[in-house]
């Protein structure tokens, strides 16, 4: 990968749609982890006003750490980055007060921080004229579907969608990105515990990214291994369960005959008037 001439196109796209679109500039949702990290560097190098959020809830001490560090980082290099710091904490534990107990399970309570966040960048965004930049990468995008609908996937636009983890972590290394964040464990830090992505999907990510190479027919696995078999089972597995994220809403479609207006017949005259 030419590393600096990918850099260069990403940064020169998210110029040119950020003036379309007549907007001031982006604000990135900086969680510690290096998809994050990566696109906060990418959007500051637009030279556009950019708003970096740290917004914990109930967060790691050390995943908050890593992205104070990365921001304060950015904020010193760079004179068109600033940053909020939102504890979101107390209004999700507002929002658990109001739930019903027996709906918060953990899956739906870490698809609801994530929605909160969403909530939070778009309220930045909104009063400050800012584009909410996404975060995901190419596997968790288009390939198993790993975010939250309308919580880390409700983005304006998404600059490294088009990377696989790899890549991004080249970008990263590239970039100057912090070495802590380089060499920690990729995870959504939605839980209470400290898992990882891994321990949620049962693969890392260089797997993933060949399982989508081979279901894709980039690359030829004729005799997979049995731990091969056991990643593409995990692959599929959340491609077909998260398939709905990565589709169009769907909409119903009324046939015209039925949209046709109504033909009224009037009753003939009463002959007696």
């Amino acid at each position: 990968m030419k590393t600096q001439a990918v850099i260069d196109h990403i940064v020169h796209w998210l110029n040119n749609y950020c003036e379309n679109a007549g907007m001031n500039g982006f604000v990135v949702g900086v969680s510690g982890g290096i998809d994050s990290a990566v696109t906060s560097c990418l959007c500051v190098r637009t030279g556009k006003k950019v708003l970096l959020l740290n917004m914990p809830i109930h967060q790691n001490p050390q995943q908050v750490s890593l992205s104070t560090r990365h921001i304060d980082a950015l904020c010193r290099q760079r004179p068109n980055a600033a940053c909020m710091n939102i504890d979101l904490t107390p209004p999700f534990k507002a929002l658990g007060n109001a739930l019903p107990n027996d709906i918060q399970d953990p899956h739906t309570m870490a698809n609801t921080r994530s929605r909160l966040r969403m909530l939070t960048l778009y309220a930045v965004a909104t009063h400050h004229r800012l584009l909410v930049a996404g975060t995901g990468n190419k596997v968790e995008d288009f390939g198993i579907g790993f975010y939250t609908k309308y919580g880390d996937g409700g983005v304006d636009l998404s600059p490294i969608a088009d990377l696989t983890k790899t890549e991004v972590y080249a970008l990263g290394a590239h970039m100057g990105v912090l070495q802590d964040i380089l060499t920690a464990a990729p995870t959504d830090g939605l839980w209470e515990d400290s898992r990882t992505d891994e321990d949620q999907i049962g693969a890392t990510y260089p797997e993933l990214e060949w399982a989508m190479d081979c279901k894709a027919g980039r690359v030829s696995c004729p005799r997979p291994t049995p731990r091969q078999k056991e990643v593409l089972a995990v692959y599929e597995k959340f491609h077909t369960a998260n398939r709905h994220k990565m589709r169009p809403i769907p909409v119903c479609a009324i046939p015209s005959t039925l949209k046709e207006q109504d033909v009224r017949v009037d009753e003939p005259a009463d002959s007696k008037q």
